[in-house]
């Protein structure tokens, strides 16, 4: 299948060019040209057109709770009871239609990948399903339905928390997150088939630590170098409360980055997601060794995380990369925003990281593992976000910074591997409001 665009404006790796005409055949972009006329027969793509935003911290089940949490105060450990209340109630057939939904939501808002944080591995009561990873396969089919890509970051869960020098066991809604230990957990993940073993073309499987509070001290390296056997992305939870620092301080001694560098986890493969309470040593950590490190700026504000070290662990070496995580706000074009303003906010500085950073980091697709998307040239996926400059948000910007002021509601049209899942600002599944409501609400009745 073959198509030609043309853009008035295009986000390329040198920069913003005007009068871009894309060609893309087989799901490639073939032809990338600036300065060029429009054919009669090209597509026109309005406003600016970016490459495909990568969602590199998701965890689809949250989307239930948006709306539902803030009658009670609290903090994230409060908060996290309500979390766990809606994980017992899905299965199946249930999580497949929340995901499709939640991962239409995305697309609308230009991803066209994302990296799913998953743990929802067996029954509510812990116990297996039939097939071992069905919950994992509902996800995959759920991101096929959608129209975007999906990494399964299946995460390895096996303690309930950290609690001096010893791991709670899992307990509760807790029982179906784990697998025993890491070598079973392995042996289930390597039933899972993906786009470099003969599985579907639109599905990468990596891996995940949890956090250092959910998989103990000896058994970090072992999920590590499952992982990284098959050259996949390694992805963990970092130091997102306080209280997760001092149980790691008072349990080893170590800050949490700390422990993963003696026990060989660190690397330029693993995602540090949040990374927001680090001291400057773990800063300079993740910076020698090229980590990604995963903001998710809507999340982190509304759970109360705090701001974390976003340029200085970019200038450490670092890279950056955004997810929407709990969705609270799904816009990656917000969390890019909102990681400058964050930043603004703590250090009473503009300008502390620039659009074209800001974009580097939402369209960070090698973090997930789709190392040949994210960028429009020759040769890359054919992921193209058109975002309109006539809106009341966005008319009169500059196009080299509309990411400063545009939001997901911008988004026009979405190109995912050549093919066409967002159109004049409507998903091909239809209404993405309706089937967001036919999935959550019956989460919420009572039992």
């Amino acid at each position: 299948m073959s198509a030609t665009y043309h853009a008035a404006y295009a986000h390329l790796p040198g920069g913003v060019a005007a009068d871009v005409r894309i060609t893309v055949a087989d799901g490639r972009l073939t032809a990338v040209e600036p300065d060029a006329a429009a054919d009669p027969g090209d597509v026109r793509l309005p406003g600016v057109v970016l490459p495909g935003l990568a969602n590199a911290h998701s965890h689809a089940f949250h989307r239930a709770l948006r709306g539902r949490t803030h009658d009670r105060g609290g903090t994230f450990w409060t908060w996290r009871e309500r979390m766990y209340a809606v994980a017992a109630r899905l299965d199946p057939d249930s999580y497949l239609a929340l995901a499709r939904a939640v991962y239409a939501e995305m697309a609308l808002a230009g991803v066209t990948a994302v990296g799913e944080f998953h743990y929802l591995h067996h029954g509510a009561d812990g116990r297996r399903y039939m097939d071992p990873n069905a919950m994992g396969q509902a996800l995959s089919e759920a991101a096929a339905d959608a129209g975007i890509r999906l990494t399964l970051l299946d995460t390895c869960y096996l303690a309930g928390g950290l609690s001096g020098e010893r791991y709670v066991a899992l307990e509760g809604p807790q029982l179906r997150f784990g697998d025993g230990d890491a070598e079973t957990w392995a042996l289930r993940v390597a039933d899972l088939r993906d786009s470099t073993d003969g599985g579907p073309a639109h599905l990468r499987v990596g891996g995940a630590i949890h956090s250092v509070r959910a998989v103990p001290r000896e058994q970090l390296a072992a999920v590590a170098t499952a992982v990284r056997a098959g050259g996949r992305p390694l992805h963990i939870h970092l130091s997102e409360q306080p209280a997760e620092n001092q149980a790691c301080l008072d349990a080893h001694g170590l800050t949490p980055t700390g422990l993963l560098e003696a026990e060989g986890v660190l690397g330029p493969d693993l995602s540090a997601v949040h990374a927001t309470h680090l001291t400057g040593e773990d800063i300079g950590l993740l910076g020698r060794h090229r980590a990604w490190t995963c903001f998710c700026p809507t999340t982190e504000r509304d759970l109360a995380d705090g701001i974390g070290p976003a340029s200085a662990l970019r200038r450490a070496g670092a890279r950056l990369s955004l997810g929407s995580d709990q969705h609270a706000v799904v816009d990656l074009l917000e969390e890019a925003r909102a990681l400058e303003m964050h930043e603004r906010l703590a250090s009473l500085e503009r300008g502390r990281l620039t659009p074209e950073q800001l974009l580097d980091a939402a369209t960070a697709q090698e973090s997930i593992g789709w190392v040949d998307a994210g960028r429009l040239e020759v040769g890359a996926r054919a992921d193209l976000v058109a975002v309109r400059e006539d809106t009341v948000r966005t008319a009169g910007s500059d196009p080299a910074q509309i990411l400063l002021s545009a939001t997901a509601a911008d988004v026009d049209t979405v190109v995912v591997d050549g093919e066409v899942v967002v159109q004049d600002g409507q998903h091909r599944l239809g209404d993405v409001g309706r089937l967001l409501h036919e999935a959550i609400t019956p989460l919420w009745k009572e039992r």
